[in-house]
């Protein structure tokens, strides 16, 4: 037999709970901190706010990209900075990569190219093209 009263209330989220939990996730607040801030368990702010949590991270980084890819299409120092750190980051650009050797063309891939090309820069070249 349980004695009503008893015990501590359960919680009920609220859209301001949800607003704060949302933010203070997108701003990289740790969830014990979180928990603590809406006077929860932590395990309380994971179950009746684990969707906040997971929006706030992916919104926040979503407006972060946006601010970076606005600045890296601008033709300033900055937007050059952002360009470069843009493609390293979502291209895999490195200054460190290998280099790209061509393989050397094999004689028949070395005689057609030799044909395509033979009259460029000539009378001839400009009369066949």
């Amino acid at each position: 037999m349980t004695r009503p009263g008893r015990g501590r209330p359960s919680h009920v989220p609220t859209d301001e709970t949800r607003n704060l939990v949302e933010s203070l996730s997108g701003f990289g607040i740790p969830q014990d901190e979180i928990a603590r801030l809406v006077g929860i368990d932590p395990k309380t702010l994971r179950f009746h706010y684990a969707d906040q949590i997971e929006l706030g991270s992916i919104k926040a980084t979503a407006k972060v990209a946006q601010n970076l890819f606005t600045m890296a299409c601008k033709p300033t120092r900055e937007g050059l900075s952002a360009a470069i750190f843009w493609l390293k980051v979502r291209a895999g650009w490195s200054e460190y990569a290998p280099k790209r050797v061509e393989e050397p063309l094999g004689k028949k891939e070395a005689a057609e190219r030799d044909a395509l090309t033979a009259g460029d820069g000539t009378e001839w070249g400009r009369l066949v093209n």
